[in-house]
């Protein structure tokens, strides 16, 4: 047997276990778990499969050129039709988010932050480009142990961008304080006593463990006389599919910006997108075209154009089911926390809004009991977060389980059903018991995805796509 043929053979066998591996990996995830990550979504069969037709493997860098008359232009051919897509999809989501501008080659909600505190620098900068550029002077930001986003932090995304505190000797960050009697709510009063001390230039809301509404509206009121006012980032990764009137309008209560990811409460591919009104004849224009160049150049080359296509589509459907989606996304969520509770299990949060104002529901478990129970309920198809608390020392020592419902409310589960999934995960966690076939069971029930094209008109589209990608 030649050399070639034994390559060919072996990579037959690669290709074969690895098909098996991953084929029973989704069916195990898709047929007989319950996911309740609160950062993941299963995306519809039309938008997994248009983020693989041909623009996935193509380029489309392009950007504005002044001295040919504010033209886009691009640098590769054959981008007629992505360039009709981003078009589309900027005006899609202006109109899911009610702003003028949209940002939409990013790709992650990380990345979207690090553009923004890039582009925000450069605009301090602008006045005297002849010295060193500076860094932000103090930034206003949840603590990572309080629910934080990684992509906030000093340790993280904003890292590069903040000056170091001479008294301190650390990053020039100041927290959100929070209430004694209510960790995951911020205290205004004191809010306003350390925005007054330290004069933060950035104040960045949002986060990872979101249980209520941030304090915008407020907020924005307690800056408004402040010159040079602090900007307000609104960080919707965990709720861009939840903004709206049910929940939360960060943009008409005082925000500037907004940044997201588009893979969590939103139905979209793993993107990332930065929104705002600051259009031209604004106070802040000069601003999003610092925030725009740091987009490209600054910070992607290909932007992913198969997802950039999926995210389209996926932004269809939002627009056209999100606002039931949101209702019952909340309706759930509180049901879930209530259900648990009569469980007797120790729910976090406000029990006057039902524990819960977003997707998330969070669980003490016992101190750093929060890895060996999410393991426990993974073994019987429930997959959930461990998650640090308030009070906890570090992550590792995790008390709490950090849980989301929008993906199963995405495949129809109802508040009675979050009821039903409560006991198991109540059998689990208290009583240690072996639920694994029937949460299977139960999960079967629930793998047709609504908010979508329904299926009847969906699978002509689906076998189109089908048939060009492998026929």
């Amino acid at each position: 047997m030649s050399k070639t043929t034994r390559l060919k053979e072996s990579l037959e066998n690669l290709a074969r276990s690895l098909v098996g591996k991953a084929r029973s990996n989704t069916l195990w995830r898709q047929r007989n778990t319950v996911n309740l990550i609160p950062s993941e979504q299963t995306m519809s069969p039309l938008v997994r499969l248009l983020t693989i037709t041909d623009p996935s493997g193509r380029y489309a860098e392009h950007k504005k050129i002044k001295a040919l008359g504010d033209t886009e232009v691009y640098y590769y051919q054959g981008t007629g039709f992505i360039d009709e897509v981003e078009l589309e999809l900027i005006k899609r989501m202006k109109e899911f988010l009610g702003c003028s501008e949209v940002e939409v080659r990013l790709i992650s909600g990380q990345l979207a932050n690090m553009t923004v505190y890039s582009g925000i620098l450069d605009y301090l900068n602008r006045v005297n480009r002849k010295v060193e550029p500076r860094r932000f002077r103090s930034v206003m930001n949840h603590h990572i142990g309080k629910g934080g986003h990684l992509s906030v932090q000093p340790l993280g995304g904003l890292r590069d961008y903040v000056s170091v505190d001479p008294v301190t000797e650390r990053r020039a960050v100041v927290n959100f304080p929070i209430l004694a009697d209510n960790p995951y709510n911020v205290d205004l009063p004191k809010t306003f006593e350390l925005i007054e001390q330290h004069k933060p230039e950035l104040i960045i809301f949002g986060k990872s463990m979101m249980l209520h509404r941030e304090p915008v509206k407020e907020i924005a009121q307690m800056i408004a006389g402040i010159k040079p006012k602090p900007i307000i980032m609104y960080d919707g990764a965990h709720v861009l599919g939840l903004l709206g009137p049910y929940f939360q309008e960060p943009l008409q209560e005082g925000a500037d910006i907004i940044t997201a990811s588009t893979h969590k409460t939103f139905f979209g591919t793993q993107r990332g997108i930065i929104a705002s009104n600051m259009s031209e004849g604004t106070d802040y224009f000069d601003l999003w075209e610092s925030i725009k160049r740091r987009a490209f150049p600054g910070s992607v080359s290909n932007h992913h154009l198969g997802t950039l296509l999926g995210l389209l589509m996926a932004t269809y459907e939002m627009n056209t089911y999100g606002r039931d989606y949101q209702r019952q996304v909340i309706g759930n969520a509180k049901a879930f926390a209530l259900a648990l509770k009569e469980k007797g299990l120790q729910v976090e949060g406000d029990p006057e809004v039902n524990y819960t104002e977003t997707h998330q529901v969070i669980l003490r478990v016992g101190y750093s009991k929060g890895v060996e129970v999410a393991e426990r309920l993974e073994n019987n198809n429930i997959i959930v977060n461990y998650q640090g608390l308030p009070d906890d020392e570090t992550f590792t020592s995790s008390s709490g389980l950090r849980i989301g419902v929008q993906e199963m409310t995405r495949f129809g589960m109802k508040e009675e059903d979050f009821k039903k999934l409560a006991e198991y995960m109540a059998e689990v966690i208290l009583g240690e018991e072996d639920v694994s076939q029937k949460v299977s069971d139960f999960r079967k029930r629930f793998t047709k995805m609504l908010y979508c094209l329904p299926e009847e008109q969906a699978k002509p589209l689906v076998d189109e796509l089908v048939d060009i990608l492998v026929g």
